[in-house]
């Protein structure tokens, strides 16, 4: 046996360690833009609000957060922020999935055109929603001014604009197409055959929309639904802009302690708590979508 075969599994198993590293090391240079993009856009910010909501000119951090969590204000923030979040979701929700239902399976002439004004809502800041709320329902809007042409009342018949229910109803207004538009995909790749089968047997339209449509939708629904309770409960421009002073949210009262009052320790308290109910809802949507995708090739298989 020669020197030079005896030699050449080691010079092969030479070449493959030296590989190795090269690949560990290429893994980590692509690996390493991203990720210090990610610590300065979103860990630096959170950890900076985290710091300030502790450092007072008395050094009493703890002071601070007891003061703020245990104010009336804050709760009712709190509770205001939940429940519009949770109404405009569930109002989202109901309107989205008719608007999508009767997009995709009634055909009508000018469906089409519908459907792309919807997705120009999408392209619209929230503000203008409001601005448009203001001159059909405010006190000197075009609804008031009819209704007093009409019954011949000088004071405003419309006033909820600055209460709860304008800022859900705008709300609905604005982020309804963030569920038509995923419902809109689910029910494109439902196999048309699938619904034909189903009304050859029998069934009614809203068994097969039941049974047979919804079932189906249900990933894009409470991807949409997640999206629009994430979105309403960190949305500022509606509520400052419809609701006014009468409402005021954990967004509305970060911008009041911080920019107003410029009680930067107080703001970043409530940011902090802002920070922790989008992350509880974020982790709680990911959770809940992995049982359900699941559940569901549990039963596929």
């Amino acid at each position: 046996m020669s020197v030079s075969t005896v030699l050449e599994p080691d010079s092969g198993e030479d070449d493959t360690n030296n590989v190795a590293p090269r690949r560990g090391w290429r893994t980590v240079a692509w690996a390493l833009p991203p990720l210090l993009v990610v610590l300065v856009i979103a860990v630096y910010p959170i950890v900076r609000v985290l710091t300030e909501s502790t450092v007072t000119p008395d050094g009493r951090g703890t002071a601070v957060w007891s003061q703020v969590l245990g104010s009336r204000s804050f709760r009712d923030a709190l509770w205001h922020t939940v429940s519009i979040a949770a109404c405009s979701t569930a109002g989202c929700l109901v309107l989205g999935t008719f608007l999508a239902v009767v997009l995709a399976f009634v055909p009508f002439p000018g469906s089409a055109l519908i459907g792309r004004l919807i997705d120009t809502v999408l392209t619209l800041p929230s503000f203008l929603i409001t601005l448009a709320f203001t001159f059909l329902y405010g006190t000197a809007g075009a609804v008031n001014a009819l209704l007093a042409k009409v019954g011949g009342s000088h004071s405003p018949a419309v006033h909820f604009l600055t209460t709860p229910t304008g800022v859900v109803l705008a709300e609905i207004t604005y982020f309804t197409p963030f569920v038509v538009r995923p419902l809109l995909a689910a029910f494109a790749q439902l196999p048309r055959e699938q619904l034909d089968v189903a009304a050859s047997l029998g069934a009614s339209p809203w068994r097969v929309l039941r049974q047979v449509v919804l079932p189906e939708a249900w990933p894009a629904l409470a991807a949409g639904g997640s999206l629009v309770l994430l979105l309403t409960l960190n949305e500022f421009g509606i509520v400052l802009f419809t609701g006014a002073k009468g409402v005021i949210t954990l967004p509305a009262l970060i911008y009041t302690r911080g920019i107003v009052t410029f009680d930067l320790p107080g703001a970043a308290v409530l940011a902090s708590v802002q920070v922790v109910l989008s992350l509880t809802l974020y982790v709680g949507y990911r959770v809940l979508f992995a049982w359900f995708t699941g559940t569901r090739r549990a039963q596929e298989v």
